[in-house]
């Protein structure tokens, strides 16, 4: 076993969880609802396909962020949530998060925050697709 090897595996467990919900967010919002839309569907029901979607992407998302940030503070050291970009989007996303299950809860009162979180934690996600993942950057 080579003493690379855990930094190999943060590696490879970010790039997972990234492809993952990175993905699942971009593949719901952009391919798969318009595919709906363009065979036919009903306006009314791919509402109701996205409003029960959404919010188990939206978990699972923060549950891939969590274990991205677990990896980064792992290979990088907690002060990397703040003062490395990664870990700024990190939590930027697990803030949108949040405040997308505020806003379905009623706590937010803003018809169009749902949509804003959810694009906005995609467009957080593109980004953080861009950056060197952690144990690479040698």
């Amino acid at each position: 076993i080579s003493p690379d090897r855990p930094m190999r595996a943060g590696a490879i467990s970010w790039l997972l969880a990234q492809t993952f919900w990175v993905g699942g967010l971009w593949l719901l919002q952009f391919v798969m609802l318009p595919a709906l839309a363009k065979i036919g569907l009903a306006p009314l029901l791919i509402e109701e396909v996205a409003g029960s979607l959404q919010p188990l992407l939206v978990g699972f998302a923060a549950f891939c962020v969590l274990l991205q940030a677990v990896v980064l503070i792992q290979l990088c050291g907690l002060r990397s949530l703040w003062h490395d970009l990664r870990g700024q989007l990190l939590l930027a996303v697990l803030l949108l998060a949040g405040s997308h299950y505020a806003a379905r809860a009623g706590i937010i009162e803003s018809p169009y925050w749902l949509v804003f979180s959810y694009l906005a934690m995609g467009l957080c996600g593109l980004i953080l697709v861009l950056q060197v993942a952690p144990g690479r950057e040698r």
